[in-house]
Formats: C-alpha cells, sequence, structure tokens
C-alpha cells in the first residue's frame, strides 16, 4: 500500500522494467508537488498567500494589454490566490476567474436562469392533429394564410439558428461574468428547441424543408431582416474581436442592442402577432401553442439582454455618448422599417382582421417600448398598442385548462405551483 509520506526512491523503476501506471502516476504527482511547494504563484487580478518558498517575489508583470483584455475562463488556474469577491466580477473586461460561479453580483441574471429553466417545454408535447388535417383539407385555409404559416417558419427558422450560433461562438466569449455566462448557456438551448419547433411544424405539415429553410435566401423582405441582423452578428463574431479599448466596447454594446433590441425585441413581433392572431381563431393551433410557448422564450431572452446592455451603461457610462445614441435611434428606426416591408411582404391583402398599417402603429408603439427599456427618447409620439391581446398572451401566467393542454408558462414538477 503506497503512503504519503513514502520516500520517491522507493518506487523508482529497475531500468528496463515495465511501468507501474498507478505507482508512476504518484511518483510524478508527489514530485510535482514538491517543485509547486518550491514555487511563487503566478501574478493576476486576485491577490496571492503567502509563498511557501522565502525567497523575494518577483516583479508583478505589466497589466494585459488592451487588446486582451477579457478572460475566457480556460487561462492557466492560479494556485495561492485569494477567494473571489463579488466586486471582482463586472460585465464585460472582466480578469476575475470565470470559473466561480459564486458568489453572484447579478442576483437577477440567476433568477432569471432559474425561471428559463422552470419554464421548460419540448415541441414533441404538443398535439399537432388538428393543424395537419386544417393543412390538408382543400378548403380549411385561403392562399394568404398558408403564405403567412410558411413565410413565418421561413424567418424563423433562420433567425433562431443565427441566434444560437451568435450565442455560442461571439456572446459568451464577450461577456465575462459567469451567472450571466450561466443564463446564456440556457437561452443557446433555448434557441435550438426553437429551431426544433419549426422544424417539427414543417414536418408535421408535410412541407417543401427546402423551400422554408432557404426561405432568407430566396424571398426578399425574409432575406433583408436577416442580412440587416448578419452585419452586427458578423462584427460580434469575429475571432480577432477583443473588448478593452473605448471604441472596440462600444462596437459590442452597439452589437448587443442590435442583437437582442432589435433581433429578438423588435423583428420576431409581426411573426408572433400573425400566428397568434390565427391561433385566437381557432385556426393552426398547435402552430399557434408552439410560437406562444417561443414568445415566453424569447420575452426573457429580450429582457435579460436589455439589463446586460443597461449594466456595461453602468459599469463603462463613457460609452453611452449622444454620437452613439443618435447612432442606436438611427439604427432602430432603420429595423422599423424593414420589418413594417417583412408585414406588407406577409400579408399583401387584410386578412384575419390584420392589416399592415396595423402593424406599422404597432411597430411604432413596439419601437418606443424598447428606447425606453435602454434609456432613450420615444421616436414616435402618440404611436399605440392596436393589439392589447398580445400583452395578455406575454403577461398572463396561468390562462389554460391542465386537463386540456398544458398551462402555457409551463413549470416542472418540482416548481409548478398550484396556489
Amino acid at each position: 500500500m503506497l503512503n504519503w509520506d513514502d520516500p520517491l526512491a522507493k518506487f523508482k523503476q529497475p531500468a528496463g522494467a515495465a511501468a507501474n501506471t498507478d505507482v508512476e502516476r504518484y511518483a510524478r504527482a508527489a514530485a510535482a508537488a514538491e517543485v509547486l511547494a518550491t514555487l511563487e504563484p503566478t501574478t493576476g487580478t486576485a491577490e496571492k498567500a503567502t509563498p511557501v518558498a522565502a525567497a523575494p517575489a518577483p516583479a508583478a508583470p505589466a497589466p494585459a494589454a488592451p487588446e486582451q483584455a477579457g478572460a475566457t475562463g480556460l487561462e492557466q488556474v492560479e494556485f495561492g490566490a485569494r477567494r473571489l469577491a463579488v466586486d471582482d466580477k463586472q460585465m464585460i473586461n472582466c480578469r476575475a476567474d470565470l470559473n466561480q460561479l459564486v458568489p453572484f453580483k447579478y442576483k437577477w441574471a440567476w433568477q432569471k436562469y432559474l425561471n428559463a429553466c422552470a419554464n421548460h417545454w419540448m415541441p414533441q408535447e404538443i398535439n399537432m392533429t388538428a393543424d395537419i388535417a386544417l393543412w390538408k383539407s382543400r378548403d380549411g385555409l385561403t392562399d394568404d394564410e398558408r403564405m403567412i404559416i410558411k413565410r413565418n417558419l421561413g424567418f424563423f427558422s433562420t433567425a433562431d439558428s443565427l441566434v444560437a450560433n451568435n450565442l455560442v461562438l461571439a456572446v459568451y466569449r464577450l461577456i465575462t461574468n459567469p451567472e450571466c455566462r450561466q443564463y446564456l448557456l440556457r437561452q443557446a438551448f433555448e434557441e435550438a428547441l426553437h429551431t426544433h419547433a419549426y422544424q417539427y411544424c414543417v414536418e408535421s405539415l408535410g412541407l417543401d424543408e427546402a423551400e422554408i429553410f432557404n426561405m432568407y435566401r430566396e424571398i426578399p423582405a425574409v432575406h433583408d431582416k436577416a442580412s440587416w441582423a448578419m452585419r452586427f452578428t458578423e462584427s460580434l463574431g469575429d475571432p480577432t474581436f477583443r473588448t478593452g479599448t473605448p471604441e472596440a466596447d462600444q462596437r459590442l454594446l452597439r452589437d448587443l442592442i442590435a442583437f437582442y433590441v432589435v433581433f429578438e425585441g423588435i423583428f420576431f413581433y409581426v411573426g408572433f402577432v400573425q400566428i397568434l392572431s390565427m391561433g385566437r381563431r381557432n385556426k393552426m393551433t398547435g402552430v399557434a401553442e408552439q410560437f406562444q410557448y417561443i414568445l415566453r422564450d424569447e420575452s426573457m431572452h429580450m429582457n435579460f439582454g436589455i439589463d446586460v446592455i443597461n449594466q456595461i451603461k453602468v459599469e463603462n457610462p463613457h460609452l453611452w455618448t449622444e454620437d452613439f445614441q443618435r447612432e442606436i435611434i438611427s439604427l432602430i428606426r432603420e429595423a422599423i422599417e424593414f420589418e413594417i416591408s417583412y408585414a406588407r411582404d406577409t400579408m399583401p391583402r387584410g386578412i384575419l382582421g390584420l392589416n399592415a398599417n396595423m402593424f406599422e402603429e404597432y411597430l411604432q408603439y413596439i419601437a418606443n417600448r424598447r428606447c425606453a427599456q435602454i434609456g432613450l427618447a420615444e421616436q414616435y409620439p402618440g404611436a399605440s398598442n392596436p393589439f392589447p391581446w398580445m400583452s395578455e398572451i406575454i403577461d398572463l401566467k396561468k390562462e389554460k385548462n391542465f386537463f386540456e393542454t398544458r398551462v402555457t408558462e409551463y413549470q416542472t414538477g418540482g416548481a409548478l405551483s398550484w396556489d
């Protein structure tokens, strides 16, 4: 039996002898421990414990250059560093250990993660039988109604895939806070779930998969929104991009606003209204229920992103200049025009009690809300909400008979409250 106080020489193998794996591992570990005990721990942002060796500590290295600012969580583990404090954390450009989830600095981010986990759902749990029968029925839907279904499945299938790629390849790398990263991991899963839901709808209805999933390359109104978003997601996804300078940090902030405030907070809402309006009229109820779950998820995504944006502003007030605010306002106004064009393309004639002009006012109302959420003045004074029932769908907590269908704000068994 091996004892930790046995001398290393006891375990040396004779020349040419077969290696004893366990013994070799023990010897190497013990030898490494002796070496580490004589070394000064590497320097970093955190303070160091008193070194074991009595030799003078080497001079600390120069601070990281701006282009090297930020952290990934994969840096070399620093031995002997003090324990992490809340004030060590920040939203971007943080050099603290990203592997330490606690102590929480942004408790709202952790709560959003818990809320998202409690609202888990899967596309296959939604009954699509009535939708399949209606879609196959010759007189079940008008051509305009069929176009709305296909156009929105085409846009959203690409949009949520784009969002997922952006989260995993870009946003996660640039946000340097572990509790926010925890939520981003959950969001990435939900984006994959949404793409799964669209695929499930396409498969259930027997649609042409190539037509739906390639629509962003074939239909101008769908292409224009995806192309607009690419301008900003490609910027975030640049592997050489680093934060740490005012210009780079401002670029990140702008791209996060385009990503969360516009793409998820504006570009999704015409489609949500159209599909959910059909569901309210007892048409395509399965597809509408899928979109209702997705709307709940996306509302949480958007609110999380806005909290991140506002926290970056608080920690870096020098970024929120008047010129930058004007740039953001111009960006939002441009996006509204793209979404109005999408509404007109998907709804050239009024159906379901809806028309494109109603969407124009609704989008202006949405834009005012988004501006207020990030501290900008409203851009369309007097714009009102022509679809008050949308607020009810987003805000209502438990509005369904559990024995007819699941509660829309579904919670896992351990988290479900019956009061």
